[in-house]
């Protein structure tokens, strides 16, 4: 009798259980980032600079939040958007009276955009791979976002309002992709620093916010 011949091993894809198949397609994408391994050089590139921003205990502390209890990145990021969509609402609805607000607006959330990276940055130390990733394309985005906004904001000094208008339009789109990606990282994958006393509102939490007892100065 001849051998049974061995069962062929379905796709990957065919695989994937049919609830997955069935996701939003945004977040078949955010899978997608996770499981990027072309992804992986570009957080080997990014993590030095990450660990060495968080190397101090104070620092550290500071940058993660530990006086609040839990992440600071979140509560900053209110800062730039909200300056950069107030901006472009008032280019939407404005009219010309407001292209002077419109253009301080942007100035302000380019210059609240430097410590909103910073604490990014330091949250990111301490992901591990698969939200690594999901992070270098959330950092890609907002410098993205960054660098158009501070060209919005050149374009309006140099009352070129209509490059300033599409320059932070552009902005604000990319803005919506770095904050679904960082929404993605807060909300679904839980990567967000907290307090001790926290952690029970996820069960096997063992993230701190800040250095441990026993972490070198």
């Amino acid at each position: 009798m001849s051998p049974t011949p061995a069962p062929q091993h379905a796709p990957l894809d065919d695989q994937r259980p049919a609830h997955r198949a069935q996701s939003p397609a945004l977040v078949r994408i955010a899978e997608r980032i996770e499981q990027d391994e072309r992804l992986d050089g570009a957080v080997a590139a990014l993590r030095p600079a990450a660990q060495a921003l968080v190397a101090g205990r104070a620092r550290r502390a500071l940058l993660q939040g530990r006086p609040l209890g839990h992440a600071l990145h979140p509560l900053l990021t209110d800062a730039p958007l909200g300056a950069w969509m107030s901006a472009t609402a008032l280019d939407v609805v404005g009219g010309d009276a407001a292209r002077p607000a419109a253009r301080r607006l942007v100035g302000l959330g380019v210059l609240s955009a430097v410590p909103t990276a910073l604490t990014g940055l330091a949250e990111w130390a301490h992901t591990g791979q698969r939200d690594s990733r999901v992070g270098v394309v959330h950092a890609v985005s907002n410098t993205l976002t960054l660098a158009l906004y501070g060209a919005s904001y050149l374009a309006r000094r140099r009352e070129r309002h209509a490059l300033g208008t599409a320059w932070g339009l552009a902005g604000a789109l990319t803005a919506g992709i770095g904050g679904f990606l960082g929404a993605h990282l807060a909300l679904a994958r839980n990567v967000a620093s907290r307090d001790v006393a926290f952690a029970e509102s996820i069960p096997g939490d063992q993230r701190t916010v800040g250095p441990a007892p026993d972490d070198p100065a």
